[in-house]
C-alpha cells in the first residue's frame, strides 16, 4: 500500500506530468519544441546545480566518512558494463560494437533522474547525504571507460587506432561538459562552504524544481521522437532495457546498505545503478564506436529505461531500500 502511494505522489508530480506532457505533445504532432540553446541552458544549470549543493554539504566532512560510499559506487560504476555487455551478446544477440554501445549507457548514470530522485525524497521529506552529487560524478565515466575496452578487444581492430580512439575517449570524458559541471560546482561549494552557498541559494536553491519540471517537458519531446525506433529495437533489448534497472536498483540498495549509506543515501544509489546514461555515454559512443546504431541504444536507455524510472523505478526502489532497513 506504501509503494502505490509513492507510485501515485510520483505520477502526479509536476516532474512526471510535465515529462507526460512532452511526451504527448510530440504523440500529437504538435509544434511545441525548445530551442537547442535552451535546453543545454538548462543541463548546464541543473549539473551545476547539482555540483554546489553536494560541494557545498561536503564541507567540514571527513574522508573516513565519504570514501566507502564514494569506493563502492565506483565499484558498481565498474561492473555492470561487464555483465551487460556479455548479457546482450547472448541474450541479446547483438555484435560487440552495439553490445558495448548499449553497455556503456546503462554502466553510467543519468544525471536528470538523479535530479528526479533528489526531488522524491525531499517531497517525501527523507533525510540523505549531503556528498550524494559526488556519488553521480564518480559513476559517470568509469562504465564507459569498461565497456569501450570490451568492445574493442571483442572488434580485433587495429592496435593503434584502437588506442588513439581510447585517448581521446578519455580525454573527451574528462574534459567534457558534465564532468567539468558536476566535479567544478563540488570544489565550488566545498570552498565556499555554507555561507559562500547562501550567496547564490536564491538561483540555485529554491527554483531548482522548476528548472527540473521545464527540462523533463523537453526530455519529453526528446523521448517522443524515439519511440518510433521501438519496432528496430527488438523484443530482447525491451526486456533488457526494463528489466536490468530493477536488478542494478536492487544491487545498488543492497551495496548502499552494506556500505553505511542512510536510507535516503541508499534509494540515491539504487536509482544512480538503476539508471542509464543518454548525455555522457552517447557522445561517448560517437568517439569510440561510430558504426554503433543509435537507434538501439538511444531508443533503450531513453525511451524506456528513462520513463521507467521516472515513473515507476524510483517508487520501487524507494520501497526496496524500506524494507532492507526494516522501516
Amino acid at each position: 500500500m506504501e509503494t502505490l502511494q509513492s507510485l501515485s505522489t510520483t505520477l502526479l508530480s509536476p516532474m512526471v506530468l510535465a515529462f507526460g506532457l512532452g511526451l504527448f505533445a510530440t504523440l500529437v504532432k504538435s509544434d511545441l519544441k525548445f530551442p537547442d540553446e535552451l535546453g543545454s541552458a538548462l543541463t548546464i544549470y541543473l549539473l551545476f546545480a547539482i555540483g554546489l549543493k553536494g560541494g557545498m554539504k561536503l564541507h567540514g566532512m571527513s574522508i573516513s566518512v565519504v570514501g566507502a560510499p564514494l569506493l563502492c559506487a565506483i565499484m558498481l560504476s565498474c561492473t555492470i558494463p561487464i555483465w551487460c555487455f556479455y548479457l546482450l551478446k547472448s541474450f541479446g544477440r547483438l555484435d560487440a560494437t552495439n553490445a558495448g554501445a548499449i553497455a556503456a549507457h546503462y554502466g553510467s548514470v543519468s544525471a536528470v533522474t538523479f535530479s528526479a530522485v533528489l526531488a522524491f525524497l525531499e517531497n517525501g521529506k527523507v533525510e540523505f547525504e549531503g556528498y550524494a552529487p559526488a556519488l553521480l560524478a564518480v559513476m559517470e565515466a568509469p562504465s564507459i571507460i569498461v565497456a569501450m575496452f570490451l568492445a574493442m578487444r571483442a572488434m580485433n581492430t587495429n592496435e593503434s587506432r584502437s588506442l588513439e580512439n581510447f585517448k581521446r575517449l578519455l580525454h573527451d570524458l574528462i574534459t567534457g561538459k558534465g564532468i567539468i559541471l558536476l566535479l567544478g560546482g563540488l570544489a565550488i561549494g566545498l570552498l565556499c562552504g555554507h555561507q559562500g552557498f547562501s550567496q547564490v541559494a536564491p538561483l540555485f536553491d529554491s527554483p531548482f524544481k522548476g528548472v527540473l519540471t521545464l527540462f523533463l517537458l523537453e526530455v519529453g519531446i526528446v523521448t517522443g521522437r524515439r519511440v518510433r525506433d521501438l519496432k528496430a529495437a527488438g523484443f530482447r533489448l525491451v526486456a533488457f532495457a526494463l528489466i536490468m534497472p530493477l536488478l542494478h536498483g536492487l544491487l545498488g540498495a543492497l551495496v548502499g546498505k552494506w556500505c553505511g549509506l542512510s536510507l535516503g543515501g541508499t534509494t540515491i544509489l539504487a536509482t544512480l545503478a538503476a539508471s542509464a546514461s543518454y548525455i555522457a555515454a552517447p557522445a561517448a559512443v560517437r568517439i569510440a564506436l561510430p558504426q554503433a546504431s543509435p537507434a538501439l541504444y538511444l531508443t533503450s536507455s531513453l525511451a524506456i529505461t528513462f520513463p521507467f524510472n521516472i515513473v515507476f523505478g524510483i517508487p520501487i526502489y524507494h520501497a526496496f531500500t524500506k524494507y532492507l532497513f526494516g522501516d
